[in-house]
């Protein structure tokens, strides 16, 4: 049998698990991997914080189907900066790995210099966390982890690698070791069958779209379940995507924050719900009474644990988001050749006619720019190949209001975590892992400035994208919600910069920053200048290989829709509540 060190065992266990590319910063405590590494097939992406790096695994792994997003740090502060990253991936069930070196096991009870437990730390935020003892079961570890990562519920895991771990020479078989068979639950047909029973005993049923149709690669599926039996669809901020916003069932999206004024509407005229691969995330439900009063539900989830930890469904079905929509789609063909899907006809033109005329305005002319108008000129330029990258703030509420998106893994975003900083390292991610796919992020200034030092890696790596910064100089969310409190505290980014007076009193010359970082960059004050901004911008990243940054000057308080419950939004800027044309017709 071959000899060779451990990780020179783990690197080619990565190989046949078809990793191709890995974030990373090298530390004295895992140079035996790097060492290994170097001259393997892996490419590595030198990043600025070890955080970027989880973030660029995430997009990695968001933006196209089958890749795994891995991230290498050293001992000590690289794996407890890696926790935020792994917190977001596991809120959002995407598969990244991430491996840390460690102190050797004779001094890790003596305070070794960057020793810290860190697979203690990391356990509440992953699958699976582990600091591996023997040498000879590291093989065996990142197999294990590959099959956890993609089994069940996908989530991400850590490997810590003592130093004397991974120096050590053990025997290993490479061509006699294989992936281990992953595990998706299927549904049993009775289950599926008494699902449908009770959609069709229903008068105004939805289907809620989740991300886990998304991570099952399912969404062709979800489109085909929703035209046989005639049922309108609303996609989660997660799900976005499964199905075309142009289709004609779909419904829009609903909840306290990322919705569409006909999304909520038709929801609370729904009295059946089937929910696939959705968690039942508190910003969309808002409290459970409203939430769920005067309608059926059913749950669809990979995770059994996952159903009944909101509320209780009617009924309640563990199963892989694709599997269970093989099933579905094969019980409504046989119901649909048997003439037993009920007509819906009223129910679909109710819902288009809301989606038509249930409208919020987006052509303003101001200046300084209305962040609506942001969003529109985005949905003018970009096409439905675009994928939209964005995190969390005023500006994703806006974005998941205003923005089209007609495609899955196009809208990749943090939903649960929610971490400022996420967007730069999420679309080099991203791009990296479709480079023919063009690649769009849309962020504000707090969040931008939070890793803006990852831009010099796709600078460096020559990884080109186009990013939004939309410029307010405040933390526009938290001062909406400070509105409560009767205050305007500590929220300012606002000041007078020596070195830019032409920005007036919104501080950061973001311009200068961008380009410090080996990147491009322009600034806009007139909405006129957005278009051909966003199209240039384009032109310069392809051409020059680079992200371009387009930052949009916008006014300085814009209060986004939002409310309490999803009966009570709040609405601050002028609705369209237009006349319907004609009668639409039933899809």
């Amino acid at each position: 049998m071959a000899k060779m060190t451990a990780t020179e065992a783990a690197i080619r266990v990565m190989e046949s698990e078809g990793v191709e590319l890995a974030f990373g910063v090298p530390g004295a405590a895992i140079l035996p991997l790097y060492q290994a590494m170097n001259g393997s097939k892996i490419r590595h992406v030198l990043v600025r914080h070890e955080e970027g790096g989880t973030h660029a695994a995430e997009g990695y792994t968001r933006a196209a189907s089958g890749r795994i997003g891995v991230c290498i740090g050293t001992s000590g502060p690289a794996g407890t900066n890696m926790i935020t990253g792994l917190y977001s991936a596991m809120a959002d069930s995407i598969p990244i790995l991430c491996i840390t070196g460690q102190a050797p096991r004779a001094k890790l009870h003596k305070e070794d210099f960057q020793a810290v437990d860190i697979a203690a730390i990391a356990k509440p935020v992953t699958k699976w966390a582990i600091t591996v003892m023997e040498a000879a079961q590291v093989p065996r570890a990142f197999r294990q982890a590959f099959h956890l990562m993609r089994s069940g519920r996908p989530g991400p895991v850590l490997i810590d690698l003592p130093l004397d771990v991974q120096k050590e020479i053990i025997e290993y078989d490479p061509d006699s070791d294989f992936p281990l068979e992953v595990f998706k639950p299927r549904p049993h047909r009775k289950q599926i069958e008494k699902a449908l029973d009770m959609m069709m005993a229903a008068q105004r049923p939805l289907i809620i779209a989740g991300g886990g149709i998304i991570n099952a690669d399912a969404s062709p599926l979800l489109v085909e379940l929703a035209e046989l039996t005639q049922t309108p669809v609303i996609p989660t901020l997660m799900g976005w995507g499964t199905i075309p916003d142009d289709h004609a069932l779909n419904a829009g999206m609903m909840g306290l924050q990322t919705q569409h004024r006909y999304g909520n509407a038709t929801f609370l005229r729904s009295d059946f719900v089937l929910g696939i691969g959705n968690r039942w995330a508190n910003r969309q439900t808002g409290s459970l009474d409203v939430y769920t009063k005067g309608r059926k539900f059913v749950h669809v989830d990979i995770d059994p644990m996952q159903i009944g930890r909101v509320f209780c469904p009617d009924l309640g079905i563990v199963g892989d988001a694709k599997c269970a929509l093989e099933e579905f789609v094969a019980v409504a063909r046989e119901r649909k050749k048997a003439n037993k899907i009920v007509n819906r006809a009223n129910w679909i033109g109710e819902v288009q006619e809301r989606k038509y005329t249930m409208q919020r305005r987006t052509d303003f002319d101001n200046v300084p720019i209305k962040p609506q108008r942001v969003f529109q000129e985005i949905n003018n330029v970009f096409g439905d190949d675009t994928c939209f990258v964005t995190a969390i703030g005023l500006y994703q509420i806006a974005s998941g209001q205003f923005q089209k998106v007609n495609k899955p893994r196009n809208y990749i975003v943090c939903g649960q975590a929610g971490p400022l900083g996420w967007e730069i390292s999420a679309c080099t991610g991203a791009k990296l892992a479709d480079p023919d796919k063009e690649v769009v992020g849309v962020v504000g200034d707090y969040s931008f400035q939070f890793l803006i030092e990852e831009l010099a890696v796709a600078a460096q790596h020559h990884v080109p994208f186009v990013m939004v910064l939309i410029n307010n100089s405040y933390l526009g969310l938290i001062r909406q919600a400070e509105i409560a409190y009767k205050m305007d505290y500590e929220v300012q980014l606002s000041f007078k910069n020596i070195n830019c007076p032409e920005i007036g009193d919104y501080g950061v010359d973001h311009v200068k920053a961008v380009q410090a970082m080996g990147c491009l960059a322009t600034r806009i004050f007139d909405p006129k200048l957005m278009a051909p901004a966003f199209e240039e911008a384009r032109r310069l990243s392809r051409e020059k290989r680079v992200p371009v940054v387009v930052e949009v000057i916008t006014e300085r308080v814009t209060n986004i829709s939002m409310g309490p419950e999803i009966d009570k939004i709040n609405e601050f800027e002028e609705i369209l509540d237009r006349k319907p044309v004609k009668k639409t017709e039933a899809a």
